[in-house]
């Protein structure tokens, strides 16, 4: 039936078939989306004071049911709209100077590479720290790989530099250089946590990094945003609940007359 649910009534001995109107079917959808939209907000939302949090956003798309597509009277009334996947969005976020030699920002494409224990990272997020044996750490306690494919170790009881190129200098010598990597096709990492990535194949070493050292890249969602947003999205809650309520009330009126009519 076009894909709209039918609900059988009995009056007086006779059932009648009443098929789920295309008003409140598009509507009932479209709530559901704007309900899996508001989830991805409040993601966003509670991760925007994150260094290199990178936010989630939806691609919206219309559901056809298979009986829908075999009916010969096929309209757009048989069209729902649906959330078909969400993405992540990887724009360059800003980059906010702190004052602390280990904090790292990345400006334009490309990842760190930090080692877990299930495995290598990616991760955009530079705010660095040392470990008591002078092994460079992510916040999580992940250590930081370097070009060499080897953990980063400095000595702590000396100054840091780290050059735009990712090199690491004390006293004047490199003992270092960060790795920082570039993914050919995005669409085929997988988020861990908050701000890493799983990445599968499509990773080569990035042949211009450009780092500041001192600074940390921002999310790319901020709270301003989210607010307007989150705003927007009620709204068109709110209209589309309406219409659900409107399309009820018209249901129940032609129960009354049909109840009538076999009166």
């Amino acid at each position: 039936m076009d894909g709209f649910e039918v609900f059988f009534v009995w009056v007086d001995n006779c059932t009648y078939t009443l098929e789920m109107d295309a008003l409140t079917a598009a509507a009932a959808s479209g709530m559901r989306a704007r309900m899996e939209s508001l989830d991805t907000l409040a993601n966003n939302l509670a991760n925007a004071s994150v260094p290199g949090f990178k936010a989630d956003r939806e691609l919206y798309s219309t559901y056809m049911s298979a009986e829908a597509t075999e009916s010969q009277s096929l309209d757009s009334s048989s069209m729902m709209p649906v959330t078909e996947k969400q993405w992540t969005d990887y724009s360059q976020g800003a980059v906010t100077p702190t004052g602390n030699p280990l904090d790292v920002a990345l400006k334009g494409k490309g990842f760190f590479v930090a080692t877990a224990p299930a495995g290598p990272l990616l991760t955009r997020d530079g705010s660095f720290r040392m470990s008591v044996k002078g092994d460079l750490e992510t916040q999580a306690g992940f250590k930081v790989r370097g070009r060499d494919g080897k953990p980063i170790q400095l000595d702590p009881s000396k100054q840091i530099e780290i050059t735009p190129e990712g090199e690491i200098r004390q006293s004047g010598q490199v003992v270092a250089q960060i790795d920082v990597v570039d993914v050919k096709d995005t669409n085929t990492l997988t988020k861990h946590g908050m701000n890493y990535y799983d990445y599968n194949s499509g990773v080569t070493p990035s042949a211009n990094p450009e780092l500041q050292q001192g600074a940390t890249e921002s999310a790319n969602f901020q709270s301003a945003e989210s607010a307007v947003r989150l705003v927007s999205v009620m709204r068109q809650f709110e209209m589309l609940q309406r219409a659900v309520t409107i399309s009820g009330d018209m249901s129940r009126r032609a129960l009354d007359q049909v109840a009538k009519v076999t009166a």
